[in-house]
């Protein structure tokens, strides 16, 4: 765990909550070899991958996007929703590897 008690990963391997999804797109990645077939066959389990990675790194921050982003609303609504993602946006920043 990070100072912030984030899940802290060495980036070749996924969190334990996403484990069972990264192996299935894994297996999905096997068994489809061409590429066109692979990205329409694969593509649910790649996003739910995704999310599942941005929920262990960032959880308030989803959250936050989830509830204020749900609907138009009003202005400070919307105004909020932007601060919710450009927060997102800083923690996903935070986690990924800089080479």
């Amino acid at each position: 765990m990070t100072e912030r008690g984030r899940p802290q990963t060495n980036g070749a391997t996924p969190p334990a909550n996403c484990d069972a999804l990264h192996r299935a797109l894994g297996d999905c990645h096997r068994r489809m070899r061409d590429q066109r077939q692979r990205s329409i066959a694969c593509r649910h389990l790649n996003r739910s991958l995704a999310e599942c990675l941005v929920a262990v790194f960032c959880p308030e921050e989803v959250e936050a996007v989830r509830s204020l982003c749900a609907s138009s609303g009003t202005a400070l609504k919307r105004s909020q929703c932007r601060d919710a993602r450009l927060a997102l946006s800083v923690c996903l920043a935070v986690h990924q590897d800089v080479d």
